[in-house]
């Protein structure tokens, strides 16, 4: 199957032994995954973030003892309330995607300095319905809602820093879905910023 080798990929590319705990590695980027849900039509699950009018995609950070697939896991449980049962990872991507954050949002003042998020992202197919979906796992959410949209819509409606990595990953894992989304990203046909 053609997922299975990205997947592996993500295993032998983890973030090496002599990273500090937090994962923040020598350049100042915080190792992360991002989590793409779709469903049977090809639509995708953006979250809306609690107390905020942001969406975006579920995201987390890697713990020291996890590979990026235990902390995709581990994420979806937390942030939507979904186990393995309840979806088929159908790929990742290739490698890394970084963004910075704007200068305003780095805290300085932490040791050490994390100047953005280095992410590994996962598209994954719902295959339990989806009233399994579950925002109330953990003491702090990170939702308060969720709507399905359509597959390139996330690019356009995320933080605009994070704008670039979520093109990247949806243009990555687009020939995966089963309903193809549009061949062309918006992006691609001058109608985005």
């Amino acid at each position: 199957m053609a997922a299975a080798p990205l997947v592996e990929q993500s295993r032998r590319e983890e973030t090496p032994p002599t990273m500090p705990s937090d994962r923040i590695d020598s350049e100042g980027y915080r190792a992360n995954v991002g989590i793409i849900v779709c469903d049977d039509e090809g639509l995708v699950l953006l979250g809306g973030r609690i107390g905020q009018a942001g969406w975006q995609f579920p995201q987390g950070g890697i713990r020291e003892d996890e590979s990026p697939e235990e902390a995709m896991y581990r994420e979806l449980g937390e942030e939507i309330g979904l186990g393995p049962a309840d979806v088929r990872v159908l790929g990742a991507t290739r490698g890394w995607l970084r963004y910075r954050l704007p200068e305003r949002y780095v805290r300085r003042d932490s040791r050490p300095v994390c100047i953005g998020q280095k992410q590994r992202w996962f598209l994954l197919r719902l295959v339990s319905p989806k009233d399994r979906l579950r925002a109330d796992t953990t003491a702090t959410p990170e939702f308060d809602r969720w709507r399905w949209v359509g597959f390139w819509e996330p690019a356009e409606e995320v933080i605009h820093f994070k704008r670039r990595v979520y093109r990247k990953a949806l243009e990555q894992l687009a020939p995966l879905v089963a309903s193809p989304p549009a061949s062309v990203p918006p992006w691609r046909c001058g109608d985005a910023p």
